[in-house]
């Protein structure tokens, strides 16, 4: 599902209209872009869990040439899924 079929799905679904659809759909976007950018985590009911989690610096060696690297630290967005959602995309696997 693309964004425009994801959106013609809830406006139909909400029986509103395609713009006003779109623009709640961004501001949900927006909201949960903000809410990770200040480190704060979003959890949707039978979703899933978004957080921005620190990966400390660490040291690499290159096995080849032994050579030491120091990888920095950095942000990555971690997403544990609901058990909810686990269990659909199994069942949809299945059967």
């Amino acid at each position: 599902m693309n964004n425009r079929q994801l959106i013609s799905a809830l406006a139909q679904t909400n029986q509103l209209n395609r713009q006003r659809t779109q623009e709640l759909l961004q501001q949900t976007v927006s909201m949960i872009l903000e809410a990770l950018g200040e480190g704060q985590s979003v959890n949707i009911t039978n979703f899933g869990l978004l957080e921005v989690k620190k990966h400390n610096e660490r040291i690499i060696v290159n096995p080849t040439t032994k050579q030491r690297t120091l990888v920095p630290p950095r942000l990555v967005l971690n997403f544990k899924p609901a058990t909810r959602l686990k269990t659909n995309v199994k069942h949809t696997q299945h059967g």
